[in-house]
């Protein structure tokens, strides 16, 4: 229960946000109706947030902090909320994404999240849901998050993004035809970007592709280098010399195997046309 300005600390992320937006609604005697009014939102939308039922926008806890004049108090309270949806490890990863001067993935079996469109990432985040790995509301979260997130690559510093995708990235179909079309001409229209190189690995690479799970690796504004991997329980930073230095020479060996850029963009506006 909640003991003065404390939140309950037991209860769920989403109703931490919520009982702390309620309590300062509260101390300064507001309505849902004012508080909506104030906030540019619906007092349905603000009741929703406060029972812990919407997931919640960073752009909504910012103008919470505006209104309520709390600093970064409800920022906080949504990174936690969106960092309890996260595989353990990546809210670390994420903070040196953000910092980044060089982003170099390579991805397996799906189009990596700095690249999905919200269908395509609901439709990952759903599919845990509903085999039981995550809540519908932590699915939600993830999106939410995902969004926010990828404005970094958007901001005029964005970092360059070089990235490889195995084949089966853009053959999988995730989320229906339409979904999946939808995801592969975004793909097409970051290609063209000067801040983007797609690449494909194909399928008949076989044996000499030299990974054998996703990876990251983050070039700092120190010119320092960080790796990043995934296991399904856990992500974790890699910070070894020898060890990331490692991972680069693969990565610069992959980017020789691949498909040209040419024929990688070639290669996944087939697969958009096979879909449709």
């Amino acid at each position: 229960m909640e003991t003065g300005n404390e939140v309950d600390v037991v209860t769920s992320p989403a109703l931490r946000f919520g009982r702390e937006l309620a309590r300062s609604r509260a101390a300064r005697d507001w309505s849902q109706v004012r508080l909506a009014k104030q906030m540019g939102y619906t007092n349905g939308y603000i009741s929703l947030i406060e029972r812990g039922k919407r997931a919640l926008t960073f752009t909504f806890a910012v103008k919470a902090d505006e209104v309520f004049g709390t600093g970064a108090r409800f920022q906080e309270l949504w990174r936690l909320y969106s960092n309890a949806s996260l595989v353990e490890g990546f809210a670390e990863y994420v903070e040196a994404e953000a910092r980044c001067r060089v982003l170099r993935t390579f991805q397996l079996g799906v189009v990596p999240s700095q690249f999905q469109t919200p269908a395509y990432a609901s439709a990952l985040a759903m599919a845990a849901a509903r085999r039981g790995d995550i809540t519908v509301a932590q699915a939600e979260a993830r999106v939410a998050f995902l969004q926010n997130r990828q404005q970094i690559f958007r901001r005029p510093t964005a970092p360059l993004v070089h990235a490889v995708l195995d084949e089966g990235c853009i053959r999988r179909v995730v989320g229906g035809p339409e979904v999946m079309a939808d995801q592969l001409a975004y793909l097409e229209a970051l290609a063209s970007s000067p801040q983007v190189v797609l690449q494909i690995a194909p399928f008949d690479l076989g044996e000499r592709v030299p990974f054998r799970m996703p990876v990251v690796l983050l070039t700092l504004p120190d010119r320092s280098v960080l790796g990043y991997a995934e296991s399904l329980a856990r992500g974790y930073m890699e910070r070894g010399r020898e060890t990331v230095a490692s991972w680069s020479k693969r990565y610069d060996l992959l980017l020789v195997e691949s498909l040209s850029t040419v024929a990688s963009l070639a290669m996944i506006r087939t697969a958009r046309e096979e879909l449709a």
